[in-house]
């Protein structure tokens, strides 16, 4: 017991159907058979007792937009663990392998869905996303929208609607750069309906991804590159007021619908969604520094990782002629100038734009001089996070 494998299509039978019991699902011939079409983009592991599989991760190679730039991500899902096997520190195992194996194929940034927050908290991952639930009775929605342009109906056509979600991704930081495969098999693989905006000059502007049953009205995935889109799609609709009585979607933290609604008493929630964590700070943060241009000198962050422990140290940020190098060192060598104190959880929230450096300083969270919070709150671009996908 206790042995790592690389898992294939032999033990797929086994693999899923650890999946369905950790889960608590159950999958048809054809879903079966789907997944593991979808498994084969993946690299799985396993954690073997003799030939038997007793724990498994699986690691998908995907790539996310920061700051306008793609960075290379591995995204942990499916980890699960027969009860016999529990609390024996095989998920642990597991997890560091996989990133080990993320910093070797140069993925500095991983995405994980948590069972529990703690659970992975205890391993460097953080909440770094979260969506607002809108419950919306469609009385709320039945107001003149003033909209310019119209609404069709499409069939799944890739091309259009990836031309439209790359350009509204631009407005966040986190969400998935998607091959023509992951929209097949994750974002069209359902019976849904598919509706384009376009302007009055007959261009798109953006998309919704929708189904209509049992009197709701339910947005899967609203995407919209101006004002004048979301004023058009809503109008669309409300249009359906004789076939539906709620309106459900799911938006962007920040999404400011509400203010447009003549009533905006109506349900909205913020919850929690995906969390994601540094794989190599030094590769990372200079990926994440060549996107910015911004003058302002020398700063030093010191991160603890105990989980990866060689990403603990110190990060010295030089910026000279619009370009910033970094500097490494394991300890506290005479560092001069600001420094910061943080986690590697806290450096990926700030970083990504989901929580602030004044934010964290306030709840100390982050220590640091007074210098030192302001210049990488003046560093870091504001921009929100927003992962519009699931694995």
């Amino acid at each position: 017991m206790g042995k790592i494998i690389e898992l294939n299509q032999s033990h797929y039978d086994e693999i899923f159907s650890l999946s369905q019991f950790a889960f608590q699902y159950e999958l048809t011939e054809e879903e079966l058979h789907k997944k593991k079409e979808e498994a084969e983009r993946y690299a799985i592991w396993g954690m073997m007792d003799g030939e038997r599989i007793a724990a498994k991760l699986h690691l998908i190679p995907l790539a996310v937009s920061i700051n306008g730039i793609p960075f290379e991500m591995g995204g942990i899902a499916s980890v699960a663990t027969w009860p016999e096997y529990r609390r024996k520190g095989m998920v642990k195992e597991l997890l560091l392998h996989a990133l080990q194996t993320m910093k070797a194929q140069g993925q500095t940034i991983s995405f994980l869905h948590p069972f529990s927050v703690p659970f992975y908290r205890q391993y460097g991952w953080e909440v770094a996303f979260a969506e607002k639930h809108y419950e919306i009775p469609m009385k709320n929605v039945k107001q003149n929208w003033n909209g310019k342009g119209y609404v069709r109906r499409v069939n799944s056509d890739i091309p259009l609607l990836d031309s439209i979600y790359r350009k509204y991704i631009k407005n966040y930081n986190g969400a998935l750069l998607r091959d023509e495969k992951w929209w097949k098999q994750r974002v069209l693989k359902d019976q849904h309906m598919i509706a384009v905006a376009y302007d009055e000059e007959n261009q798109a502007e953006g998309y919704i991804i929708y189904q209509l049953k049992d009197r709701l009205f339910k947005v899967d995935e609203f995407v919209y590159n101006t004002t004048n889109a979301l004023k058009v799609f809503m109008q669309f609709i409300a249009n359906h007021d004789s076939m539906a009585e709620k309106v459900e979607m799911v938006v962007p933290e920040i999404d400011l619908l509400p203010l447009l609604v003549h009533e905006p008493r109506f349900k909205q929630k913020i919850m929690p969604y995906f969390m994601a964590r540094i794989v190599d700070v030094e590769a990372f943060l200079k990926e994440y520094m060549s996107s910015i241009s911004t003058a302002f000198g020398s700063l030093s962050i010191r991160v603890e990782d105990p989980f990866i422990e060689e990403n603990t140290g110190i990060y010295t940020l030089h910026e000279a002629d619009g370009k910033i190098d970094i500097v490494y060192e394991s300890v506290m060598n005479n560092i001069k100038g600001p420094v910061i104190s943080c986690t590697v959880q806290q450096l990926i929230t700030m970083l990504l734009g989901y929580q602030r450096p004044e934010d964290l300083y306030q709840l100390e969270l982050i220590s640091g001089d007074t210098e030192a919070i302001e210049l990488l709150e003046y560093i870091i671009p504001r921009k929100q996070t927003y992962f519009t996908d699931f694995f």
